[in-house]
This record gives structure tokens, sequence and C-alpha cells, in this order.
């Protein structure tokens, strides 16, 4: 018997009973409507969900019901069942927690694109990231090793001890000044810097790459102030992005690109895809290591997202329809 209030797919569309949507700091930045391309309230957050197909509609020719697949959404995925695009679907084992599948879609597909699809990092050089201890920051720290780089890692005090077991090189912001610290570094500062915050930070970001240097930006970061827009700060990160692409573009020694994971995912499928199973294999042989900070019910929604001040710190934050 189909619930009336079922979404039935269309015409290239799956429907998937969600069995695991993540929760992220880029939600935050959705409901705060500081997220480039987001949409206006009321609208449902949800960037990634696994879950199982129950339906398919017409012209469907790649998955089957029944099978299990992890899904970028951006929003939705706050949902018990979902329709989502066919293309969109991914399919995944049905032997790995679904919890410890959805921490993989975001975090960590973000670390390993920013490091081989936006950075193209090579065997020896060396990283600098922003707020190390952060979801993503684990990601590109596991995610290091099998790639032969150095990462130096920004992190308060308390986080420093985490940088450094992860094999990181840890710079403790509230007691050293990061410029000045890699700008000692052999070559004078880093091949690599990624900047998820944004605002000045951007520019004294590429002022530590060393010639030859790139900088990502990634993020917005800097765009919320308790949890809510900040129109001030939002200006201060577009005129800094602005200035520090046209500095790039002057530059003929350095360069500056932007990653959004949506943008790549839309552009290239087929990374994503391929991606995505890669971090699946390093999850099986014990060399990434996702944690999930808290199984919440999707009916306390709003809970979850007052955990992620601290929940987050330690590890997923999952919703469980």
């Amino acid at each position: 018997m189909v619930n009336d209030d079922e979404p039935i797919p269309g015409p290239g569309e799956v429907s998937v009973a969600v069995l695991a949507a993540g929760v992220s700091f880029t939600d935050s930045l959705l409901r705060a409507g500081t997220y480039p391309g987001g949409p206006q309230p009321p609208f449902t957050p949800g960037y990634e969900i696994v879950g199982v197909v129950t339906g398919i509609g017409a012209g469907c020719t790649t998955v089957s019901i029944g099978d299990h697949v992890a899904a970028l959404l951006v929003w939705g995925g706050y949902a018990e069942t979902v329709c989502i695009a066919e293309s969109l679907a991914v399919k995944v084992p049905d032997d790995v927690d679904p919890a410890v599948l959805v921490s993989l879609i975001f975090p960590y597909l973000t670390a390993y694109q920013l490091l081989h699809r936006a950075a193209r990092i090579r065997l020896g050089e060396t990283v600098l990231y922003h707020g190390a201890a952060g979801r993503v920051g684990v990601g590109v720290l596991e995610l290091a090793g099998p790639a032969g780089v150095t990462v130096y890692g920004t992190a308060s005090g308390s986080d420093c001890a985490l940088v450094e077991r992860l094999g990181g090189v840890a710079i403790d912001y509230t007691r050293h000044d990061f410029l000045r610290y890699v700008r000692r570094l052999p070559g004078g500062g880093v091949d690599v810097a990624f900047d998820g915050i944004g605002g000045a930070l951007s520019y004294r970001s590429f002022r530590a790459l060393r010639r030859g240097g790139r900088l990502i930006l990634f993020g917005h970061q800097s765009t919320v102030c308790d949890g809510r827009r900040d129109a001030r700060r939002l200006a201060e990160f577009y005129a800094w992005a602005v200035a520090v692409l046209a500095i790039g573009l002057a530059t003929p020694h350095k360069r500056v690109g932007i990653y959004r994971i949506a943008k790549l995912r839309d552009q290239h499928p087929d990374w994503f895809r391929q991606d995505l199973q890669q971090l699946i294999h390093l999850l099986r042989d014990g060399t990434i290591h996702p944690v999930v900070a808290e199984r919440i019910p999707l009916s306390e929604v709003r809970r979850a997202h007052e955990l992620l001040g601290s929940s987050a710190a330690k590890g997923k934050i999952v919703l469980t329809p």
C-alpha cells in the first residue's frame, strides 16, 4: 500500500528511503542564507544522504529497487523519502553502516577533491589548512599520508594534539602567526593553501604560498555570526575574494582557484562517483576513520543543529529517520 504523502518519482528520477542524513556546518550556512545559490525559505535542509531505492521513474537504467545509494543533494535530505535525479544516485555497499557512509559524502569527499582535483597535489608537497581539527580538516590530514604530502594545520591550542596525532604539523593560531611560521619553511612558504573561512585570511593565505603555489578558496565560514547571516562579514568576504582572485591573475607564479563540491559534481559526475568509490576502498582498508559523533532521530533536527558547535567537533552528526 502506498502512502499518499510518499513522493512518486518522475521521469529520470528515483525515490530513496533515507537511512542516514548528514548534518553539517554547510547546512547552517544554507539556513542562514549565505550559501551561494541556496534556496529561499521555506525549504528542507540536508546536504547528503544514504538510503535505499524504493521506486524508479521512466527512463531510469542505472539503479534498481533495493539498491543502496549515496547522494549529494545540497538541500532536501532531511526527510524519510526523497525523489532525486537518477544521475545523483551513486551505488554504495549495503554491508557498511549508512551513518559511516554518509560521513564520507561531504567532508571526506571535499577533502579528497581539494587535494586531488582542485590542487592536483604532488608527492612531497606542503599544504596549509585552516581549522584542521574540523571535519574536512581531519579528512585532509588522513588523506595526506597516502598522497605523500605534509599538512601544516592551524588549530586552537586544545585541538593541536589531534592535528599532530593525525600526522599533521599543528600551528596554534592563538599563539603563533601562521604566515610567519610557514614563511620560514624551505622555499619561503607552502605549495598549497586551502581556505574555507574567507575574508582577510584569504589574502594572508595567498601570501603564505611559495613560488608555484596554489590557493584554493572553498568555504564561507566567516559570513556567519552566532548562527545568522552577517551582512558586514558577507560584504567583506566577497570583497576579499574578488581582490585575491585579481591578485592571483596578476601574479604569474601563483594561482588562485575556487572549489565547490556541488559544482564539480555537476561538471564531472564521473569524478564524483570515482572519488566516492575510492574513499569507500580507503575506508575498507583502514586508511580513513570517519567518526559518527551523534545519531539523532529526524524529529530532533533542531537539537542536531544546536549540537553543531560541540558534537560536530568530535565527528559527524547523523539524522536517522
